[in-house]
């Protein structure tokens, strides 16, 4: 995206109407990241009705955020030229509409496919809400504020995600998950035409397809060789993904370098503590979203929650991620942003080692070690996005806007992608297979443990629930090591200023 201050915004809103319209964007974004952890709860139900392959779980569960991210970048450009409000609208449409072919998707290919639409949608609406609230807030401290709260508003969809999910299955059947979706989108709509001001770049400069489809090109296959390794180990296919994907990413690189008005700008990386700040954002919403996904299948799985019963198990690490806006603007007066990044993520990493280390013991022990892990993400999401604009000159508001938002996309995919496909891993690994059971049901084992569940009888399911168990705790681990690797970064890279500490009045 190419925002610039040249940008057409409109006369100047009243204080009163730029909240509001703050609250349709904030509502916008915030459906968006609970459709993203939604489904988590739902997987269990699914398979039931659906009967979808391990591979075809993790394509449910992730073909939403891939092709969000892939067409981020190209979206924003189109919210650019055609008006972002229009583009937000329309986007708004067509994602109630893919939910409606979700909620009542026939089969598992179907069901793929209408979240590959609801992505292709969803990607309208991240852009045009973040440049829209620029245009919308001319002054920088209250844009500050926005901003912030629609962080947050990405943030808390992610953790009531599976509250909701719960909820809805524990009355409806799993359609419902999407269904929701529908009612909210109509209120986006009709607030969104009333409050919401159009704006575009009256020079938005020439559109690069190359760029575009680079972009695509560079993701795509990289997310598919993950997946592809669960179900085939590493094989020409791999590889060749693979490179793929690092040859598209290296054109597309070199392509924005060369370019007066690149799609993305690249060169921001070159500044060490924009990177960090880029790296510790994934990275925490790469936590976050693999936690909730596993988490949910484990404790309906694993220890034989329903629905609701799981959501509010859950329930730990979003009220912990409330108690961050009460506390940090006194970390980051006392920390400094770069530290109080860096302890939010510390905090999340020994939250995950935790979830490690009482997987086979009682409920307390779990919800405790929730309550880490919901405060230290949430803090680190809250500062990231702040820290990556601060790192950026303003005259590259457009480009780092870009960068955020695909990072947030990035994070839910590879959390999906890598932590999903990891737990298959070291399931398959370790699951036995009761001799004499017909192949096709021995197949249905090794597959998943909720394909196991439904061909194995309860003293059998008992050796598939352990190996299941197995794989959250080597997952855990693993989430919490480059978690804490984010720490680390985040504390050498990201400058901690010191700011007056907010006055209690």
């Amino acid at each position: 995206m190419n925002f610039s201050a040249t940008s057409t915004a409109g006369p100047v809103l009243s204080a009163r109407r730029r909240w509001a319209a703050l609250a349709v964007l904030a509502a916008a974004v915030l459906l968006l990241a609970i459709d993203g952890t939604v489904l988590s709860l739902a997987v269990p139900a699914l398979t039931a009705s659906l009967a979808p392959s391990a591979e075809e779980v993790l394509w449910i569960g992730d073909i939403y955020s891939l092709t969000l991210a892939g067409l981020l970048v190209l979206m924003g450009n189109l919210a650019d030229r055609f008006g972002r409000k229009r583009v937000l609208l329309i986007g708004s449409v067509a994602f109630g509409a893919a939910s409606l072919l979700a909620a009542f998707a026939p089969s598992a290919q179907a069901l793929i496919g209408a979240r590959l639409l609801l992505g292709v949608a969803g990607a309208t609406l991240m852009p045009s809400t973040l440049s829209l609230i620029r245009n919308i807030f001319p002054d920088s401290a209250e844009r500050t504020r926005a901003i912030a709260i629609w962080s947050t508003a990405f943030g808390a969809g992610s953790a009531i995600g599976p509250l909701v999910g719960g909820f809805l299955l524990e009355h409806f059947w799993w359609g419902s998950v999407f269904l929701i979706n529908v009612p909210v989108m109509i209120l986006v709509v009709v607030s969104g035409l009333l409050l919401l001001p159009e704006s575009r770049d009256p020079q938005p400069g020439r559109f690069d397809v190359p760029s575009a489809v680079l972009s695509m090109a560079a993701i795509v296959p990289l997310v598919y060789a993950i997946k592809h390794v669960v179900g085939a180990g590493v094989d020409g296919v791999t590889v060749s993904c693979v490179l793929a994907g690092l040859v598209a990413g290296v054109l597309f690189v070199r392509r924005q370098r060369r370019m007066e008005q690149p799609m993305l700008d690249v060169e921001l990386f070159r500044n060490a503590a924009f990177s960090g700040a880029v790296v510790a954002n994934v990275i925490s919403i790469f936590a976050l979203v693999g936690l909730l996904f596993f988490f949910s299948q484990y404790l309906q799985f694993g220890r034989g929650l329903r629905p609701l019963q799981a959501g509010l198990a859950e329930l730990p690490a979003t009220l912990a991620s409330i108690v961050v806006i009460a506390i940090i603007a006194q970390l980051v007066a006392r920390l400094g942003r770069g530290r109080a990044i860096a302890l939010g993520l510390g905090l999340a990493s020994a939250g995950l080692a935790a979830v490690a280390a009482a997987a086979n013991g009682p409920y307390l022990w779990l919800g405790l070690a929730l309550v880490p892990i919901g405060l230290g993400i949430g803090l680190a999401m809250a500062l990231t996005g702040d820290a990556i604009l601060s790192a950026a000159p303003p005259r590259k508001a457009g480009s780092v806007s870009a960068i955020t938002e695909t990072a947030n996309e990035l994070g839910v995919v590879l959390g999906l992608a890598v932590l999903g496909s990891l737990l298959s891993l070291v399931y398959r690994s370790n699951v036995s297979v009761p001799a004499g059971l017909p192949a096709e049901d021995a197949a249905r084992v090794r597959d998943s443990l909720g394909s196991a569940l439904q061909v194995l009888q309860p003293q059998a399911a008992a050796g598939a629930r352990d190996a299941f168990i197995t794989g959250i705790q080597v997952t855990s681990l693993v989430a919490a090591a480059l978690t804490l690797a984010a720490a680390l970064l985040a504390w050498a890279l990201i400058p901690s200023p010191r700011t007056p500490r907010p006055s209690v009045r």
